[in-house]
């Protein structure tokens, strides 16, 4: 198949948490013999092994609307906020969209056989009227992949960051929507999409591979804000670190709580180093945000992440984390401050039992997560939306 990607950025500086999914299900696709044209929304495209590019025809107006996004994320004002909304979209709906759909029209022009077309985490209330456009004069299956659900439907109510994707948007502009949620499918179909397929994270076990390191931190957490799970960074990260003095607990990212008890906070941690950060800790915590926790199998990256690493993992409940992995075999799942302690006093004492699950957890994934896996379900899911099923 010959699949032009658009996805919301190749760029890792922009800290996308899809983007190295993205560049996973790409990988894997090449490795399955596909042709992959990829197009960032935001930032600068390039080239790698695994697909070519084509420019972003808007990359400065993207620059300047990743810039207004982090001031909404900072806390701007109601009113500013406001003006910088009904800017933005005076600029998208009279400027941004228009150079897409021409730029589109002029790759698959000179293409001229591309199978499908697969939006990937861009605005789609961005891209009104492109996906009618691109099928009437291409006759190509356009597909959306929206990887943020549960968190990015309207019942969520959106990030803080401002991005309300679905606002204005007609899903039946699309022949079908992929996401990352059982459940939250329904919602999709609900909100009027023709079909909808959910397909999970998977990685690439080499990339993701565990790492012989001395291990000099005792638990540790890594993710990009407290936002919807403020109560169980407290339950499994704040608390015990205070009730456990001599233990190390260590946070990487940013935008965590004013009050992190003993926990040391690193900061970023670069993609290149990540794998270091997770293999050199004897637990690593999965804290799953509460739309994805409560809605029915919702995937996000950690969980997956760290079991291809081996990783000895302590996770908050999921609804349907059994989907992935097994609790009480490669996963332990805690319900509460005292069940972390006990279980963190546990673990901590006994490593064969720490090396148990992660081997445990990396063979599943080995079985059943990897971005092969998933670059084949990409496949039948396109192939029987070609076929009108």
């Amino acid at each position: 198949m010959k699949i032009a990607w658009i996805c919301s950025a190749l760029d890792l500086r922009y800290r996308f948490g899809c983007t190295p999914n993205w560049w996973q299900f790409m990988k894997g696709l090449h490795e399955r013999g596909h042709d992959i044209i990829a197009i960032p929304y935001i930032g600068e495209a390039f080239e790698t092994p695994w697909w070519r590019c084509y420019r972003n025809p808007c990359a400065t107006e993207g620059a300047i609307f990743y810039q207004l996004k982090q001031r909404w994320v900072k806390g701007a004002t109601s009113t500013q906020r406001g003006v910088s909304g009904w800017g933005v979209r005076f600029v998208i709906e009279h400027w941004v969209r228009r150079k897409w759909q021409a730029h589109l029209a002029r790759v698959l022009e000179r293409e001229k056989d591309v199978d499908a077309v697969i939006i990937a985490t861009v605005p789609m209330n961005h891209l009104t009227g492109i996906p009618t456009f691109l099928r009437q004069q291409f006759s190509v299956p356009v597909v959306y992949w929206d990887g943020d659900v549960p968190a990015s439907l309207p019942r969520f109510g959106g990030f803080a960051s401002g991005f309300r994707i679905y606002d204005g948007a007609d899903l039946s502009e699309y022949d079908a929507l992929i996401c990352n949620s059982e459940g939250g499918a329904l919602d999709l179909k609900d909100m009027g999409a023709r079909a909808v397929y959910t397909i999970h994270w998977g990685f690439d076990p080499e990339l993701y591979a565990p790492l012989t390191v001395d291990q000099d931190r005792d638990v540790y957490f890594y993710g990009f804000g407290a936002e919807y799970r403020e109560d169980w960074i407290r339950a499994m990260l704040v608390e015990p670190s205070k009730q456990m003095p001599d233990h190390v607990f260590v946070a990487g990212g940013r935008n965590f709580l004013s009050d992190m008890g003993r926990v040391h906070l690193e900061g970023d941690v670069p993609f290149n180093v990540f794998r270091r950060a997770c293999c050199r800790s004897r637990i690593n915590l999965n804290i799953t945000r509460s739309p994805h926790a409560s809605v029915l199998a919702s995937s996000t990256g950690r969980v997956f992440e760290l079991a291809f690493m081996g990783c000895c993992i302590v996770s908050n409940p999921h609804a349907g984390i059994e989907r992935w992995l097994t609790p009480g075999e490669s996963v332990i799942v805690v319900h509460s401050t005292d069940e972390a302690l006990e279980t963190y006093r546990h673990l901590l004492k006994d490593e064969s039992t720490r090396r148990c699950l992660g081997e445990a957890a990396r063979r599943t994934a080995l079985e059943r997560h990897t971005h092969v896996h998933r670059a084949e379900e990409i496949v039948a899911c396109l192939e029987k939306i070609r076929q009108g099923n």
